[in-house]
């Protein structure tokens, strides 16, 4: 079978119709559109959501604002991976501070969490807001510590 011999499948491609090509094609003339009216004309029609005059659906709708769809306290983490820790030495104590140091956080306004993609094979002292199981456990089989820090 080679790229030419492919073609869909019986009765999948249906050919379009070519309307406003005379009479003997059967959609000659106005080409299906009727006579006169707002849909006749081109670019004529209703918008999408329109609903011959009555109150639109979306309209009827409360609004919704505030609880519905914001979590009012929500807590936005820097999140660190453990594949960005790899590099550091082993013994090293791992802070915020020297996170922000190193290019890792951006600032020190949020709390750190410690996510669990990668590995570490150095034995590192970590002090963060939040780490994930999975990281915890990487850390401690390579020897680590983790301690949970309060902002």
């Amino acid at each position: 079978m080679e790229l030419h011999d492919l073609k869909p499948n019986k009765g999948a491609h249906k050919d379009r119709k070519r309307v406003g090509r005379g009479p003997a094609a059967g959609q000659g003339k106005t080409a299906g559109r009727g006579m006169k009216g707002q849909n006749s004309r081109a670019g004529g029609g209703v918008a999408l959501y329109h609903q011959g005059g009555n109150l639109p659906f979306f309209r009827k709708l409360p609004f919704m604002r505030g609880e519905g769809f914001t979590v009012h306290n929500r807590i936005n983490y820097e999140e660190v991976n453990l594949e960005d820790l790899a590099d550091f030495a082993a013994g090293t104590e791992i802070t915020p501070e020297l996170l922000v140091e190193k290019g890792l956080v951006k600032k020190l306004g949020l709390p750190v969490k410690i996510l669990g993609r990668g590995d570490v094979s150095v034995a590192l002292k970590v002090k963060a807001n939040k780490i994930s199981k999975s990281a915890k456990e990487k850390i401690e089989s390579a020897g680590g510590s983790v301690e949970l820090v309060q902002d």
